[in-house]
C-alpha cells in the first residue's frame, strides 16, 4: 500500500498544468493547420478561373469593331470632302456604261453602246457659270431658238438630279435663253398629264427636269426626240451629301436608260450631241 502511494505521489507531482496548456496550443495548431490547409485548395480553385480573361476579349472586339466603324465613315466623308473636283469628261460617260453592262452584255452590244468623241460637246472644265457654258457650246442658238415651231418636242434637254437642282439651272440661264420657253420636266407638283397637254399645246425650246420623269414622257409618246438637238448633263455639280447625279443609284439607273433607249442611237446618227456640265 505504501508502494502504491508512492508511485501515485510522484506521477501527480510530475504533471504540470503548463503541460496540459502546452497540449491544448499543439492541438489548436494542428486544427489551425488543418483548416489552413482545408481552405488553400478552394483559394487556388477561385484563382484558376480565367474570369478576367473572358470578359476583356470581348470589350476588346467592341472597342475594335466600334473604332473600325467609325474610320470607314470618317475615310468615305474625307475621300468626298478633300478629294479635288474633276471635271467629267467623255470617257467617264463610256465608262459608266461598261461597267453598267459588261456583265450582262456581249462585246458586241457593248460596242454599240460606245459614242465616238464627235457626239460630245466641249466639257465644262469647272470654270463656267451655267449661262457661259451654253453660250460657248451652242453660239447659233438664237437661229435655232426661231426656227423651232414643232410640238411636243424640245431643242435642248438638260438632266439633273432633282426638281430643286432644276430650279436653279432654270433660274442662272437666264443669261443664255432670252426669251424662248423652258418647260419643267420632273414629277415634283407637276403631274404628268399637264407636262403632256403643254407639250401638246405649246412650243417649248428647252427642257429642264430628271431622267424619271422624262423618260416616262418618251415612253409614253408626250415628248418627240426627233427636234432635240443638244443634251446636257448636270455631271459635275453635288448635293448636300456631296453626291453627283451619277452617284445616286435611282437616277443613275434612269439615266442610263434613258441613253440606252432613246439618246444613244440619236447621238451614234449625228442629230443629238452630248454635254457634260
Amino acid at each position: 500500500f505504501l508502494i502504491f502511494l508512492t508511485f501515485s505521489s510522484l506521477f501527480s507531482s510530475n504533471l504540470d498544468p503548463s503541460d496540459d496548456e502546452a497540449v491544448e496550443k499543439a492541438s489548436d495548431n494542428r486544427t489551425a493547420t488543418r483548416q489552413d490547409s482545408d481552405s488553400k485548395p478552394a483559394v487556388k480553385k477561385k484563382r484558376k478561373q480565367p474570369t478576367e480573361c473572358f470578359l476583356s476579349q470581348p470589350e476588346e472586339k467592341q472597342e475594335s469593331t466600334v473604332k473600325a466603324k467609325r474610320r470607314r465613315k470618317k475615310k468615305i466623308s474625307d475621300v468626298l470632302q478633300k478629294s479635288a473636283p474633276k471635271p467629267g469628261v467623255p470617257a467617264d460617260l463610256q465608262n459608266l456604261l461598261t461597267q453598267h453592262f459588261g456583265e450582262n452584255r456581249s462585246v458586241i452590244e457593248i460596242e454599240e453602246l460606245k459614242l465616238s468623241d464627235s457626239c460630245f460637246l466641249p466639257a465644262n472644265d469647272l470654270s463656267h457659270s451655267f449661262s457661259s457654258y451654253l453660250k460657248e457650246i451652242c453660239p447659233k442658238w438664237a437661229k435655232l431658238r426661231r426656227n423651232h415651231e414643232e410640238k411636243k418636242s424640245v431643242v435642248m434637254l438638260v438632266l439633273c438630279s432633282s426638281a430643286l437642282r432644276s430650279l436653279e439651272l432654270i433660274k442662272s440661264m437666264t443669261a443664255f435663253k432670252g426669251d424662248c420657253k423652258v418647260l419643267k420636266l420632273f414629277a415634283k407638283h407637276i403631274k404628268i398629264k399637264e407636262q403632256m397637254n403643254m407639250l401638246e399645246k405649246g412650243v417649248f425650246h428647252i427642257g429642264v427636269g430628271t431622267p424619271g420623269r422624262v423618260k416616262a414622257l418618251v415612253e409614253q409618246d408626250g415628248l418627240c426626240l426627233n427636234a432635240t438637238k443638244y443634251m446636257i448633263l448636270d455631271w459635275n455639280w453635288r448635293d448636300q451629301k456631296l453626291r453627283r447625279m451619277m452617284d445616286i443609284p435611282e437616277i443613275k439607273r434612269e439615266t442610263i436608260d434613258l441613253l440606252e433607249k432613246s439618246i444613244i442611237k440619236l447621238c451614234r446618227d449625228g442629230s443629238v450631241k452630248l454635254g457634260l456640265f
